[in-house]
């Protein structure tokens, strides 16, 4: 007997591959993996038990994904001398939700959309201008080397606003909650 179907996307996700690498490797298109995982499609017997029996053996490896792999290059900073306005200005201007705080090359903290207007509930617009980001900002993300494993993101993803990638002790990347959900879909 097999596991029920609608956790075929839970598996794939758990193990930090995308629907196209399943597809690849349990041989169906990635559309036929979309459909299933969608629920506007039910495999045959036969397909749906290669496709566990792949996630079955991928569970035993680790993720083919590094968050190399699919970390935005471009990372965004702030100083934590501006202030929450001039952050505010930032995140609009690049369409981000947040944003690392670096003081020269150290990240010293994140804000956020969320944070910023947990911000303003507590203090008032008034402040804005005014505000350093050194006495809002939240504490920093967490960093990550280059070479993580996707799958190990994934939980950690949940908990911070944002990840910083590393290589060879240089920030090379920022991995963001969309950023995740693009590998999963992908």
């Amino acid at each position: 007997m097999l596991p029920r179907i609608d956790t075929i996307k839970q598996l794939r996700i758990k193990l930090g591959i995308t629907q196209k690498k399943l597809a690849s490797i349990a041989g169906v298109s990635t559309s036929m993996i979309n459909q299933i995982e969608s629920g506007r499609s039910q495999p045959s017997y036969e397909t749906a038990k290669r496709i566990f029996d792949n996630l079955a053996t991928l569970e035993g490896q680790t993720s083919p994904y590094k968050a190399g792999d699919f970390c935005s290059k471009d990372i965004v900073k702030i100083k934590p001398t501006n202030t929450l306005l001039e952050a505010i200005e930032k995140m609009h201007k690049y369409s981000i939700s947040q944003i690392p705080v670096f003081d020269g090359n150290v990240p010293v903290g994140v804000v956020s959309d969320d944070g910023i207007m947990k911000h303003l509930a507590d203090v008032g617009e008034s402040e804005l201008k005014h505000a350093k980001l050194s006495e809002t900002m939240d504490p920093p993300p967490p960093i990550v080397d280059y070479d993580t494993p996707a799958n190990a993101l994934v939980p950690l993803i949940r908990f911070s606003k944002c990840i910083l990638v590393s290589k060879k002790s240089k920030f090379v990347g920022i991995i963001t909650a969309s950023d995740t959900l693009k590998m999963m879909e992908g």
